[in-house]
């Protein structure tokens, strides 16, 4: 605990920081912007961060992100895992937003609180599901309340004793009832539950990304 609360004094000032970067992200940021953060995420799953980011720079550059099809998408995505998969995603979630009157900061804004704001993108963009539904929402400035439960954070809960053991599989019960463990070590240990999640990333990757 004492390593833990150690890490945390040193890199508090980049958490916050990285934070304010995310919360302006929802200040500032057109349609376009959101759903680069969006394609980002639908991305991620079983790949590594820095490369599904990578795979956004590019198709941002050329813009087929905002314009072209499935199977050219794909031909980009040679750094993440089940490309032809999540090229389909981004194509479809593109069609529900940017082809469409009602984009995503207006369909945000209809949910109340972050976790309905989840519940509507968990159900209804696939290719996310509860993890990125939350990954996204954090990287565009709602940090609060909620939890990524990715492969860093659930390392991270097991080596605390948070949990017992790594799940092979979070089911949605599961994934509820390890967020609250997890809010509730980080209501006991004194670290706001959004810098915790950072500090866990950091304790794997050696860095505070997205």
């Amino acid at each position: 605990m004492e390593n833990l609360c150690g890490t945390y004094n040193i890199i508090k000032t980049d958490i916050q920081n990285r934070i304010s970067e995310f919360k302006s992200v929802w200040i500032h940021a057109d349609e376009k912007k959101l759903f680069q953060e969006l394609a980002f995420c639908l991305l991620t799953p079983q790949s590594k961060a820095k490369n599904a980011w990578k795979s956004i720079i590019i198709l941002t550059k050329n813009q087929k992100i905002y314009e072209a099809e499935a199977n050219a998408i794909a031909e980009d995505l040679n750094l993440v895992r089940f490309r032809n998969n999540k090229s389909r995603y981004i194509v479809e979630a593109r069609k529900k937003f940017l082809n469409n009157s009602k984009g995503i900061r207006e369909t945000l804004n209809e949910q109340k609180s972050i976790f309905e704001k989840r519940d509507w993108l968990n159900k209804n963009i696939k290719g996310l599901g509860l993890k990125e539904s939350s990954h996204f929402l954090r990287n565009i400035g709602f940090v609060e309340d909620i939890t990524i439960l990715d492969r860093h954070i659930l390392k991270n809960l097991k080596k605390y004793n948070v949990i017992d053991e790594i799940p092979k599989a979070v089911s949605e019960k599961k994934y509820y009832e390890i967020e609250k463990k997890m809010k509730n070590f980080a209501k006991k240990i004194k670290i706001p539950l959004e810098h915790l999640d950072l500090i866990f990333w950091y304790n794997e990757a050696n860095t505070i990304f997205k």
